[in-house]
C-alpha cells in the first residue's frame, strides 16, 4: 500500500513539471451550492490541523495563496461571501 509520504512525493513531482505554472482560462458554470461546497473543501484542505492537508503540505506558500484566492473569487462571483461568513461563524460555535 502506498504511504502518505509517497503520495506527497508524487504530487510534488507532478506539480513541478514544466507548464504547470502556466495560466489557463476555464469557463466554469456551477451552481451556488457547489461554489459554497468547493469553498469549504478548499478551506478544509488548507487547514494545517486537517489530516487531508498532508498532500497540500508539498505546495508552496504562493500556491496555497492562489487556492485561497480562487475560493474567495468563486464566492464573490456567486454572491455568497456573506452567507459563507455566517456559515463559518455558525460552524465555529458548534
Amino acid at each position: 500500500m502506498i504511504t502518505k509520504n509517497e503520495v506527497s512525493k508524487v504530487y510534488d513531482t507532478v506539480l513541478s513539471t514544466p507548464g504547470m505554472s502556466e495560466l489557463v482560462k476555464i469557463d466554469l458554470k456551477i451552481s451556488r451550492k457547489n461554489v459554497l461546497l468547493l469553498s469549504h473543501v478548499i478551506s478544509k484542505g488548507l487547514d494545517p490541523k486537517s489530516e487531508e492537508s498532508s498532500i497540500l503540505s508539498t505546495i508552496s506558500e504562493e500556491g496555497l495563496l492562489d487556492l485561497k484566492k480562487l475560493s474567495e473569487e468563486c464566492l464573490q462571483k456567486a454572491g455568497l461571501v456573506e452567507l459563507n461568513q455566517k456559515l463559518i461563524t455558525l460552524s465555529g460555535s458548534l
